[in-house]
């Protein structure tokens, strides 16, 4: 009983297992789809299977049999060691820092001259230069003393920082000339004569200074002062300061300079009166450019800003003029194209006046002069690789130009002058407007190291507004000059041609209407210069200037000296 009991309950829980088994599955078939982003691959390469046709062909060989003829041969060679072999230099010449020179000529010429300066290099420098020229005159013909005298000091000290250098000079000029040059068609009684003091001096007295910055906004500057004054009491002040600035502008830069002139001065009287004569002007200008450079093409563009003040006349205004320039490579340095358009203001002054004439009266009227504009074209470049040239026409504008004519004489010969130039002998300044066209050629040869040629040609046509005629100005110059150079010795010559000059004349006692027009015929200065080298430190030196022996005047009655010659020698060493 019990074991039937055991045994039905384990079919029980077999029959159990088997219906958990035979279960319905409820879970439904579903199509899942996986999407992943697409990856390429690449494949791997493989190698076409395919061999070259051969064309196999048999060739039959050369049979070569080679033997050798040996014969015993006796040597004598001694290999030995070799040697560089060195280049023979030449001496190192020797460079002096100092020198003086002296020569002497005929009108009783004496020069000299010496360059004195130490310091050190790293930090400083400072010096003196001297200058001594006179002559006695003796010019043929002439009724009045001719002699002239030159004496020049200028001392500098000049200062080395690192990122900047200053330097400061001063010194003192005098110049002495005389008013030599009375009409020959007047007869000038002896006491007549024996009352001019034709003596006139000039002397400058100036200081002055410069600094230079690198890679600096404020790139450089220059500062001057020059007092001048005369034997006649008159006197010049003249302050110019000219500061240049550079402002980067992404890879080019804009270049300006800016300008500060003041003048004041004053003549003890005008030339037909005793009233005193003053003037005084201030400038203030600016000159801003902007360089171009693309490939063969170079533009510079610019303009020059002016507000400019009469102090004397209590007027002032402002000027612009335009300041551009280009050139262009046409055919590489053969041929290359310049053109441009340019204008200033010019400031007039007593000083220059006498540098350009030193025959001048001390009763100038002094004004500006306005260039309004000088636009030119031309082109420069090289005929061969030894022939350089440099041609150019230019048109320019210019309002109150300067131009020297003869003050009227003041005296028949009979009748005493009161000041020494009022004899026919000096001269005045007139202004008018003037428009110039200009034709200039030069030309450069290299004949060889030791040689070189220059000849310059220059033709000018002048359309005057009020005056009759361009005074002293000529139409057609010219200039030849040569130099030869070896190691011991030099010459050179120079060849000047300068084309006849119209000047005015008044009489005594005529009226300007009556003034006649002369001719100052042209003429031709022939000069030469050479010298001879003993060592470094020992030369020689001569010159022959106006070779040619002609009197010829560079203003009317004013002849110049005939042949001059001069010879000297020069000494160089160190301190």
């Amino acid at each position: 009983m019990r074991k039937l009991f055991i045994t039905s309950i384990l079919l029980l829980f077999t029959i159990v297992s088997i219906a958990q088994k035979t279960k319905k599955d409820t879970l439904k078939t579903e199509e899942i789809t996986v999407v992943k982003p697409y990856t390429p691959t690449i494949s791997e390469a493989f190698k076409v299977k395919s061999n070259p046709t051969i064309n196999d062909q048999n060739f039959q060989k050369e049979t070569v049999n080679y033997s050798i003829f040996s014969v015993p041969v006796a040597s004598t060679f001694t290999p030995s060691k070799g040697k560089a072999q060195g280049l023979k230099r030449a001496p190192k010449e020797r460079l002096y820092e100092n020198y003086v020179s002296a020569g002497f000529g005929n009108y009783t010429t004496p020069l000299f001259e010496a360059f004195l300066h130490s310091g050190d290099k790293r930090y400083n420098d400072y010096g003196v230069f001297l200058k001594y020229q006179s002559s006695q005159g003796g010019i043929k013909d002439v009724l009045l003393d001719d002699n002239y005298s030159d004496i020049q000091v200028d001392l500098f000290y000049k200062q080395f920082e690192r990122d900047f250098d200053w330097k400061i000079n001063a010194g003192y000029n005098r110049e002495l000339y005389n008013y030599y040059g009375l009409p020959t068609s007047i007869t000038f009684d002896d006491n007549v004569l024996d009352n001019i003091d034709e003596k006139q001096v000039y002397n400058s007295i100036y200081l002055g200074g410069s600094i230079n910055f690198e890679d600096a906004i404020f790139n450089s500057g220059t500062i001057e002062i020059i007092n001048f004054f005369d034997a006649y009491n008159s006197n010049e002040l003249r302050f110019l300061a000219k500061p240049t600035f550079e402002f980067p502008l992404s890879t080019e830069a804009i270049h300006a300079e800016v300008l500060v002139d003041y003048i004041n001065g004053k003549f003890d009287q005008s030339y037909a009166s005793s009233n005193e004569l003053t003037y005084s002007f201030l400038n203030l200008g600016v000159t801003p450019n902007f360089e171009i450079l693309k490939d063969d093409l170079s533009i510079n563009l610019g303009v020059k800003l002016y507000y400019t003040f009469d102090l004397e006349n209590s007027s002032n205004q402002f000027k612009a003029y335009p300041n551009v320039t280009a050139s262009y490579k046409v055919v590489n340095d053969i041929f290359i194209l310049t053109a441009g358009v340019t204008g200033d203001l010019i400031q007039n002054s007593y000083r220059n006046f006498t540098q350009e004439n030193p025959f001048v009266s001390p009763t100038l009227n002094i004004q500006q002069t306005d260039q309004q504009y000088n636009a030119f074209i031309g082109a420069k470049g090289k005929l061969a690789s030894n022939i350089g040239y440099n041609v150019n026409v230019n048109y320019m504008n210019e309002k109150d130009k300067a131009l020297f004519t003869q003050n009227q004489t003041l005296t028949d010969g009979t009748i005493l002058a009161i000041n020494a130039y009022e004899a026919g002998n000096s001269f005045k300044v007139v202004y008018d407007d003037v428009s110039t066209i200009n034709a200039s050629a030069e030309v450069n040869v290299e004949v060889s190291k030791e040689f070189q040629l220059n000849v310059g040609l220059n033709y000018s046509n002048y359309t005057i507004t009020n005056e009759l005629e361009a005074w002293n100005l000529p139409e057609f110059t010219a200039r030849l000059s040569a130099a030869y150079k070896t190691e011991k010795w030099h010459v050179g010559t120079l060849l000047f041609f300068r084309g006849t000059t119209k000047d005015f004349v008044i009489s005594y006692g005529d009226l300007p209407v009556n003034g006649s027009i002369v001719k100052n015929e042209s003429y031709v200065d022939l000069n030469f210069n050479g010298g001879y080298i003993f060592s470094d430190r020992l030369s020689v030196f001569g010159k022959i200037n106006n070779a040619v022996s002609k009197s010829y005047e560079r203003f009317v009655n004013y002849p110049v000296q005939s042949i001059q010659l001069l010879a000297g020698v020069t000494y160089k060493f160190d301190l």
